[in-house]
C-alpha cells in the first residue's frame, strides 16, 4: 500500500512540475471550497455468516469539510491534491449467531461467541489527504479518481449487546444469558484499539451549473481496517465505505 501512494505521489508531483515549466503556475489551477453529507458504514466486504440481519439503520452526523486544488497537466486530465475534516459514524442494530465478541455485564468481563442482538455506534473523526486524477469531461463535469490517507484525531467504538447468550472461549462453552434491560444486558468498547492511519480509494465528480457554484458525488472504501492489526476480538475486518453527496465554490 505504501508503495502505491508513494508512486502516484511521485507521479503528482513529476507531472505538476513539468507543467509548472511549461506555463505559469497559475494557468490550469483551481481551488475549491467542498462541503458535503455522508452515509455508509464500516462493514466487511459481503455480510458474514454471523450476521443474521440488520434490525435498523440511523442516519447519523457524519460530514466533510475542506478544500482542494486541481492543477491541468492537459487539455482535460489533471491532478488534485485536498485537505479534508471528515466524521465517518454509524449508528446500527443487528441479528448475529456465534458473533466472536468481548463485553462486559456489570463488573464481570465476558468473552466468547455471543448470539442475540448487538447495537453498535461507531465514530470517527479523521484529516484526510485524498490524492486524485481527474478528467474534465466538460466545462461543467469534471471526474475524480485516486487514493487517500487518513490520520485518526479521536474515535469512538462501543454499543450494547442484548436478548441472547454468550458461550465463553467458543461456541460449546458454559452459557450465560445476556437480557434485554439495563442491569442484564452486555456492553463493549474498542475505541482505544481503531486505527490512527487508514488509507483507501477514493472516485468522485463535480457538475457545476454555475459560474463558481457547483455540487458533488463522491465514494471513499476503505484498503485498511479500521481497528490496529493486532486487534483480533473482531474477527471480521471492517472497512469504511461511505458516499458524500456535497457542494462545492470554486475559490479560484
Amino acid at each position: 500500500m505504501k508503495k502505491i501512494v508513494l508512486s502516484i505521489l511521485v507521479l503528482v508531483v513529476t507531472a505538476s512540475s513539468a507543467s509548472v515549466r511549461a506555463e505559469g503556475f497559475g494557468d490550469g489551477l483551481s481551488v475549491r471550497a467542498r462541503a458535503g453529507y455522508s452515509v455508509g458504514a464500516s462493514s466487511p466486504y459481503g455480510m458474514p455468516a454471523e450476521i443474521l440481519g440488520i434490525d435498523a439503520f440511523r442516519l447519523t452526523p457524519s460530514f466533510r469539510a475542506g478544500v482542494d486544488a486541481t492543477k491541468l497537466v492537459g487539455n482535460q486530465l489533471g491532478v488534485s491534491v485536498g485537505l479534508f475534516v471528515e466524521n465517518k459514524a454509524m449508528d446500527v442494530a443487528v441479528r448475529t449467531k456465534c458473533y466472536r465478541m468481548e463485553m462486559r455485564q456489570g463488573a464481570e468481563g465476558l468473552d466468547g461467541v455471543f448470539t442475540g442482538h448487538v447495537s453498535q455506534q461507531i465514530s470517527m473523526l479523521v484529516l484526510t489527504l485524498p490524492v486524485c486524477a481527474t478528467f474534465s469531461v466538460s466545462p461543467a463535469v469534471n471526474l475524480r479518481a485516486g487514493v487517500y490517507g487518513s490520520l485518526l484525531l479521536s474515535g469512538k467504538f462501543s454499543g450494547t449487546a442484548s436478548d441472547g447468550y454468550i458461550r465463553r472461549g467458543d461456541p460449546t462453552g458454559p452459557k450465560i444469558i445476556i437480557g434485554d434491560t439495563p442491569e442484564t444486558q452486555a456492553t463493549y468498547d474498542f475505541s482505544d484499539d481503531l486505527r490512527k492511519l487508514q488509507a483507501g480509494a477514493a472516485v468522485g465528480v463535480d457538475w457545476m451549473p454555475l459560474p463558481r457554484l457547483g455540487f458533488s458525488l463522491d465514494l471513499a472504501v476503505g484498503f485498511t481496517g479500521i481497528f490496529k492489526s493486532d486487534f483480533k476480538t473482531v474477527e471480521q475486518a471492517l472497512y469504511p465505505i461511505y458516499g458524500t453527496m456535497g457542494v462545492f465554490y470554486k475559490i479560484l
